[in-house]
């Protein structure tokens, strides 16, 4: 790591040239390519996709996705001439195009049902070829636009489906507003604006690069229409905060009298190596999504550990190299006087931590206790938490997927805009007279308003053909009553309607497949969380030499990540605050969000554990003694960590301005683990408890020390001056901090 620091301080000019060099043409390669962000859903083993493999094989134009556009007016009636016939000719565009299969039109015979009881709302079912995700963005925008091309003359039009929700693209519009708030708290930290752009300078450059490498690898991989934002959200928030940590090491190599080379080389020997460390745990967390099985979420955690292996590159090479251009410029005018002057600068002493760090030596206990007690009351809503999918009613106000979804709820129910879907191979008439039977028994069922009458869909190659029909609930999509709608057809109402036949009749359409798409990542994300502790443990092992630590660290970052789900599920999911926040209504929290932000959440959490531990085991090192350890630890990082801790909560809670249902989640949830993190488990509950285990901590079975490989965080500890060697520190009294 010392060499690597130097070389990039010493070939400042070309370190820099190649980051820029590589931006530029990263960038451009990725606006002639283009991106190709698209949701896709493989649930092998589950009703819904047996269902959509079904329709398939027997009548491959039937099974492509269905959108509806919805047609309204607020005077007269959609029946009326001219209303009709701008309909007429948005109908007739949409079936012109390639990617449409069918419509369904709601002046054809027999679909009076498709008109409100009032007369000024209606909807024309458009079948796609394909499933959604099978289109690109551009042909999604094209389908949105010829429909909306028929908005005049009083006529209303709005689209809804999954087709439509890709048109939906996220905007960062919170971006601007996190690196603005990022900016000032840097600066009060750093007292310079020049110290105090270079992180974000870094980190810019470094997510301009990653973001158009995930924009190509969008064409290799399946990525959610999300991923970009959400690499942006991650890589803002760790990146600042990696190259804060680095630069204040730096400051404090100036203001000690070490030069600018050597000031940078011990900066990216310590804080560097913690940062790498701490890069990696990250992203073991984020890819280890891959465990769970499912493809949707693989484009996303490749999409984000891009973005922060770029961020911890960047921190690693541009950062020595932009500290070597600015040299002690990044120290205040103050601070450049005092260190001209060999006095002790008063940074290396902040006398709140210090106080804090004699007062956790003097009662561990009480305050651990608290301390846990506070966040486990912050967990309990999580207890609750209900999983599912977001519908239309969640997305931003005006677009035409909210417009549609309100249009659909207020002219026939909320239901109508989630319809279920009953499909079944059948091989007689008896099978088929079966399968009737259960739609009737479908439709006497609660929370079932309307079963549309089956269609039988011949099948291909001689094969028997499959019969549907489509079942609207009472309840909107995301409704519990729709989940429980779900699991009773599936378990109860239909197998004792079709007993005895033989005909297997599943519950499909995207309404039940985000419902097995819940159950499947709710089954499997105990298998998830055990592959992210252990690889984490088995890391943290092999860097502090010790089973407490590690073990601390994986039941703390849990602690974190509950209560982080507790404000989540009290936010989204109770209403708590939802209205400040401008969420327009409460439902399901989103089936891969708790799996995603566990990922990130245990990452981040390791990074603050990573660099308060990393000090401390620093001064295990020098003075052999654990409180003495503790304390100058604490005190020597804990200012910087509040500080990082501020930045990315700034960060993450600036993207609840992005109007996406899904983005905000991530941003409160990540905004208020960090918060809670950094001020709760990391300054309070972790150090006491480190005091109160005394060497413990750092004991490791001989024999596992010797097959455990050793990885050095702290760099090179032999090396340095030890300033506080002849201090009398003594365990009742709190150290002077070192940073």
């Amino acid at each position: 790591m010392r060499a690597i620091g130097r070389w990039c301080v010493v070939h400042r000019r070309t370190v820099l040239g190649g980051w820029i060099a590589g931006m530029i043409l990263l960038t451009v390669l990725s606006q002639s390519a283009g991106s190709d962000y698209k949701n896709s859903f493989s649930l092998n083993g589950t009703q819904s996709f047996e269902a959509l493999q079904l329709l398939q094989r027997a009548a491959p134009k039937a099974s492509g996705d269905i959108e509806q556009v919805v047609f309204a007016v607020k005077h007269g009636k959609v029946t009326d001439a001219a209303a009709k016939a701008g309909a007429n000719t948005v109908l007739k565009k949409l079936a012109a195009l390639p990617e449409v299969a069918s419509v369904g039109s709601p002046y054809a015979s027999g679909a009076s049902a498709q008109i409100s009881k009032s007369g000024q709302i209606a909807f024309a079912n458009v079948t796609l070829n394909k499933q959604a995700q099978k289109y690109s963005v551009a042909q999604s925008n094209k389908f949105v636009n010829t429909a909306n091309s028929g908005a005049h003359g009083g006529l209303q039009v709005s689209v809804e489906g999954q087709l439509a929700e890709q048109t939906e693209q996220p905007k960062a519009t919170g971006t601007g507003i996190g690196a603005f708030a990022a900016l000032i708290v840097l600066y009060l930290v750093f007292g310079s604006l020049l110290a105090a752009l270079l992180p974000l300078i870094a980190t810019g450059i470094a997510l301009i690069t990653g973001l158009a490498v995930i924009s190509l690898m969008s064409h290799v991989l399946d990525m959610a229409n999300f991923s970009s934002e959400l690499s942006l959200l991650i890589g803002l928030g760790v990146g600042v905060d990696y190259a804060l940590f680095i630069v204040t090491r730096y400051r404090q190599g100036l203001q000690e009298g070490k030069s600018v080379e050597d000031s940078v080389v011990d900066a990216i020997d310590t804080s560097g190596r913690a940062v790498m460390f701490a890069g990696m745990t990250v992203c073991i967390a984020l890819l280890g999504m891959f465990a769970l099985g499912v493809s949707f979420l693989y484009g996303v955690a490749v999409a984000a550990a891009i973005a922060v292996a770029f961020t911890v590159f960047s921190a690693l090479t541009l950062l020595p190299a932009l500290l070597g251009f600015m040299g002690p410029r990044v120290l205040s005018r103050r601070s450049r006087r005092k260190a001209a002057e060999a006095k002790a600068p008063d940074a290396l002493h902040p006398a709140f931590w210090t106080r804090w760090a004699g007062t956790l030596q003097r009662r561990p206990v009480p305050i651990a206790i608290v301390g846990i007690v506070v966040m486990g009351l912050i967990a309990v809503p999580f207890f609750s938490m209900r999983l599912g999918a977001s519908d239309a009613g969640s997305d931003p106000t005006g677009s035409t997927t909210r417009n549609a979804y309100e249009l659909l709820a207020k002219g026939f129910g909320p239901g109508y805009n989630g319809p279920l879907q009953l499909v079944a191979q059948v091989k007689n008439a008896s099978q088929k007279a079966a399968f009737v039977r259960a739609t009737d028994a479908v439709a006497k069922t609660a929370n079932v308003v309307i079963v549309t009458p089956a269609v039988v869909l011949p099948a291909k190659h001689g094969q028997p053909p499959v019969i549907t029909a489509d079942v609207f609930p009472t309840g909107s999509p995301q409704a519990l009553s729709t989940a429980n709608l779900v699991t009773n057809l599936r378990q109860n109402v239909i197998p004792k309607a079709t007993a005895g036949s033989g005909v297997n009749v599943l519950v499909g359409g995207d309404t039940a497949i985000f419902a097995d798409f819940s159950s499947v990542l709710s089954s499997k994300l105990p298998v998830f969380i055990g592959v992210v502790v252990l690889l984490s443990f088995l890391l943290l092992t092999a860097v502090f030499r010790s089973l407490l630590v590690p073990a601390m660290a994986a039941v703390m970052n849990m602690l974190s990540a509950g209560a982080a789900f507790g404000v989540v599920t009290a936010v989204f999911q109770w209403g708590w605050a939802s209205s400040l926040l401008g969420i327009p209504q409460t439902g399901p929290i989103e089936a891969f969000v708790p799996v995603m932000m566990f990922a990130i959440l245990f990452g981040l959490s390791m990074d603050y554990e990573v660099f308060l531990v990393t000090r401390i085991f620093e001064e295990w090192h020098k003075s052999g003694d654990n409180t003495i350890a503790v304390t100058r630890g604490l005190a020597a990082t804990g200012r910087t960590i509040t500080a990082a801790a501020a930045i990315m909560v700034l960060v993450f809670a600036s993207f609840i301005l992005g109007g996406q249902v899904i983005i905000e989640m991530f941003g409160v949830g990540l905004a208020s683990a960090i918060l809670l993190d950094a001020l709760i488990v990391r300054s309070v509950i972790v150090p006491a408890l480190l005091l109160l285990t005394g060497k413990a901590n750092w004991w490791l079975p001989q024999a596992l020390d010797r097959i455990i490989p050793r990885l050095n965080v702290e760099g090179s500890v032999e090396d340095h001056h030890e300033h506080h060697a002849g201090s009398a520190i003594h365990p009742g009294a709190p150290a002077l901090a070192t940073e």
